[in-house]
């Protein structure tokens, strides 16, 4: 079982904290990283994307001239496809991009994703995070404490305050435990977990969530 150092806001350590060994030291499986974050970003797509059939361009109901006696190719309409603003013959319709992951799969990621951090030494422990307002430049403080660049901070439930105080400094997300994401884990070089959120994320993905 992994016992990592507990910090206050100002890089202080405070005391220590037991990982749990199923979410932060099982083993790193690679290939699902890949799997998960093609499936959250295919999610993701709004899916509007749309070409006009040749029923739906406006215009070409009449023939454009008669089938015989002209000399030149019969044709039945200005809006076929092979005619220029004709309608599309196998162009893109409004759909979902979204597929099935089995939750397990999505787990297990998720589960490795934290261990990977946990190895590279890039995941600190809070006792939470404590702002003297709600501004951004007290949160830029807190970061530079740590010397973190691209940072993701996973708080026990929604915090407005600290989301709001953490939105303009690029290459940083506050999330809750329910939103915590491979996606999200992956893109950011440091992970800072409150220590009330280390609970439910084992309640989460520990061995009895399967």
């Amino acid at each position: 079982m992994p016992v990592v150092d507990l910090y206050n806001s100002t890089k202080e350590k405070v005391g220590t904290v037991a990982l749990d060994d199923t979410v932060f030291a099982s083993e790193v499986k690679e290939h699902l990283f890949h799997m998960v974050v093609r499936y959250q970003l295919a999610a993701r797509r709004q899916g509007t994307h749309m070409a006009k059939r040749r029923a739906q361009v406006a215009g070409g109901g009449r023939k454009p001239w008669k089938q015989k006696g002209t000399g030149r190719a019969r044709q039945g309409s200005i809006r076929a496809p092979h005619w220029r603003g004709g309608g599309s013959v196998f162009g893109p319709l409004p759909r979902s991009h979204a597929f099935k992951l089995n939750k397990k799969v999505r787990r297990a990621a998720l589960r490795s994703a934290l261990s990977r951090r946990l190895g590279e030494a890039a995941l600190v422990v809070l006792d939470g995070v404590a702002l003297p307002e709600v501004k951004t430049r007290h949160f830029a403080q807190f970061m530079k404490a740590f010397a973190f660049e691209s940072l993701l901070v996973v708080v026990p439930t929604e915090d407005t305050n600290l989301s709001r105080a953490a939105r303009n400094i690029p290459g940083v997300t506050v999330l809750p435990v329910a939103g915590l994401n491979v996606y999200d884990v992956l893109r950011h070089r440091n992970i800072a977990l409150t220590a009330p959120a280390i609970e439910p994320i084992v309640k989460r993905l520990g061995a009895q969530a399967e």
